[in-house]
């Protein structure tokens, strides 16, 4: 393939990530606090977050409708650098213009969320004297051994010491985890539970039939797993090895287990709870060599191309590393504030305490300061002017304002771009809009204790079957100051990843299957996410005294629309030569205008974001 498959870490472990917040019990669910209230704290919200009400109703009246001020009340502000979007792409973006040209640079960066970071987001809630960090997006840095030297160095820049992290990576003792994991699948009686190290499993290392025949299947079923685990069958016999070679590249991993192997599309489900949080909706549509590369099994039955396949499989994931702060990276995103305007929380240490700082978002947008932030505020329009500067128009609070600027990076969402600057070419139009980005919810929820969730045994539970794929528990990491829970007698956060489902149509591509599934997350309301939540950790915990209207203190339902960054995919994508794929044509710098996000690289990860800021603000400081 021209574009490496990446990875999120899944053959090295998804305990990732949870979180939510916690208020009086009468604001248990409630929205949003007026941004006027000196309580004005965003990470203590509950409720619907992520993609929240209020941060795409500007956008979607401009991409909709063409809803767009006609005039907009410019403000005596000027800027060396408007950075659009205060996510990880853009806090680099102008980390590193500060650096370059010093720090007097007067930036502003204006966001439409009521919170910094993007999808770096944090879920934070104080419960019976303990506070208690989740990850509300993004997750964690994957394989920081391998990121440029631009992006260690900007972690090195805000302090991040990755042998710190990795020294503070714990597990949570009190689980008495003896299994890596657990499926979890509906039954006659409730959920059937099975304990297993169920990603070696899966590649035929260990009693993988022990451990089929405990699952809720047909005995028919059973067998048929079996003997695909165990690569005693060559499927793909009659072809010679070049034609294998082609099969596993051009067929989908579904329709290979359909029609080569004879499983039925209930029991295919069990191999997609991985695939399914890469990929989203358009799990479906991987290919046979996408999924070997996520370690789903058939691999061994592919005779010499699987031992290859297994040799390079192997290899990839050799080495693989993960490091997590408590709160996901929202703590990068934390520190890179932090070093843009002090201010915020001054007498924190950085990375030694950044998981308790709290920061105070008043001090985010003061005239005084070289570096302003400015929340709440969407951006309808980008051009430059003759006076060869640039024009800055948002919405804020219903009101139409402009401020100017010697250059702009957008660090946003692609597909926003060409309706923010229409006058960009065509061709480079089409381009930012190829990519849809993966829908997503992650729902966490605080719980009184962690008694119940402690008898499961296992730290993560796969749930194919139901609305949320996968089940887990935060990072124990003590990173930043964090506590992460000593016992099953204090509160705890579970954290639950659901990908929404749609019924798949016949020809139909995987960015439409995404499209699809992004309306169905923008038309689900809280109160049906709440009730999902209530009735699967109801069905799972159930046996062991969890009482979900007893447990449950807080739901944070972190919804997003436009998730990950989208990442070519072998049966829909074209092989385009270099230079030439979507995501290279859409960034092209546009004057005093230039692009910076994940979406700019087609690839969903924390460096990719950090490179593209870098070669934004080298663009225009050339």
């Amino acid at each position: 393939m021209k574009y490496k498959i990446t990875r999120r870490d899944f053959l090295n472990g998804v305990a990732v990530t949870a979180g939510a917040s916690l208020l009086a019990p009468d604001e248990l669910f409630a929205q949003s606090v007026p941004a006027t209230a000196a309580t004005y704290y965003p990470p203590t919200r509950t409720g619907m977050r992520g993609n929240h009400p209020g941060s795409f109703d500007v956008m979607h009246g401009l991409a909709w409708a063409g809803q767009k001020p006609d005039q907009h009340h410019e403000l005596d502000e000027h800027y060396d650098l408007v950075v659009v979007g205060a996510g990880v792409s853009g806090l680099a973006a102008a980390r590193f213009y500060q650096k370059r040209m010093g720090p007097q640079a007067k930036i502003l960066l204006l966001d439409n969320h009521d919170d910094f970071g993007g999808h770096a987001k944090r879920n934070e809630f104080e419960y019976a004297g303990y506070m208690r960090l989740g990850i509300g997006g993004s997750v964690n840095l994957d394989g920081p051994s391998d990121y440029s030297m631009i992006s260690k160095n900007l972690l090195d820049d805000i302090g991040v010491d990755l042998d710190a992290m990795r020294a503070d990576m714990g597990e949570f003792d009190f689980l008495g985890a003896d299994a890596d994991s657990m499926f979890a699948l509906p039954g006659p009686d409730g959920h059937v539970k099975v304990r297993g190290s169920w990603i070696r499993l899966m590649l035929g290392i260990g009693d993988y039939p022990s451990a089929i025949r405990a699952l809720p299947l047909p005995v028919s079923e059973q067998d048929l797993v079996i003997e695909l685990i165990s690569g005693d069958r060559d499927y793909l016999e009659e072809l010679s090895l070049g034609e294998k070679s082609a099969y596993i590249e051009s067929t989908s991993y579904a329709e290979f287990l359909s029609q080569r192997v004879g499983l039925s599309t209930e029991t295919i489900s069990i191999f997609y709870p991985f695939p399914k949080l890469m990929f989203g909706p358009a799990a479906t549509r991987i290919s046979i060599l996408e999924a070997f590369y996520l370690g789903s099994p058939g691999i061994r039955s592919m005779t010499w191309l699987g031992d290859l396949l297994a040799q390079l499989l192997d290899s990839a994931v050799s080495g693989l590393e993960s490091l997590y702060f408590p709160d996901g990276n929202a703590s990068v995103a934390r520190l890179l504030v932090q070093k843009l305007i002090p201010a915020v929380a001054p007498d924190s240490q950085g990375f030694e305490d950044i998981a308790l700082s709290r920061f105070d978002y008043g001090a985010l947008d003061l005239e005084q300061q070289s570096v302003r932030l400015r929340l709440n505020s969407t951006v309808v329009g980008v051009r430059e002017t003759s006076g060869k500067g640039v024009d800055v128009d948002y919405v804020r609070d219903g009101k139409a304002l402009r401020v100017t600027g010697d250059h702009c990076v957008l660090a946003c969402y692609n597909a926003a771009i060409p309706y923010i600057c229409p006058q960009l070419p065509q061709i480079q139009k089409e381009a930012l809009d190829y990519g849809v980005k993966v829908p997503l919810v992650w729902v966490n929820v605080l719980i009184a204790d962690g008694q119940a969730f402690s008898k499961l045994g296992v730290g993560r539970v796969n749930c194919p079957d139901d609305p949320f794929v996968v089940v887990t528990v935060p990072p124990a990491t003590k990173t930043g100051g964090n506590r992460p829970p000593a016992g099953p007698e204090e509160p705890m956060v579970i954290f639950m990843m659901g990908v929404p489902s749609v019924d798949p149509v016949d020809g139909e591509k995987s960015r439409e299957i995404l499209r699809r599934s992004r309306h169905q997350v923008y038309g689900t309301p809280f109160e049906t996410y709440e009730q999902q939540v209530r009735d699967q950790l109801q069905g799972l915990l159930g046996e062991y005294g969890f009482r979900h209207e007893r447990d449950i203190q807080a739901i944070t339902v972190n919804r997003w629309a436009h998730g990950y960054a989208y990442e070519y995919m072998q049966l829909d994508d074209p092989q385009w030569e270099a230079g030439q794929a979507p995501h290279e044509i859409g960034r092209a710098q546009f004057g005093r205008i230039s692009i910076a996000n994940s979406d700019s690289e087609a690839h969903a990860y924390l460096d990719s974001a950090i490179d593209a800021a870098w070669r934004a603000v080298a663009e225009q400081v050339a």
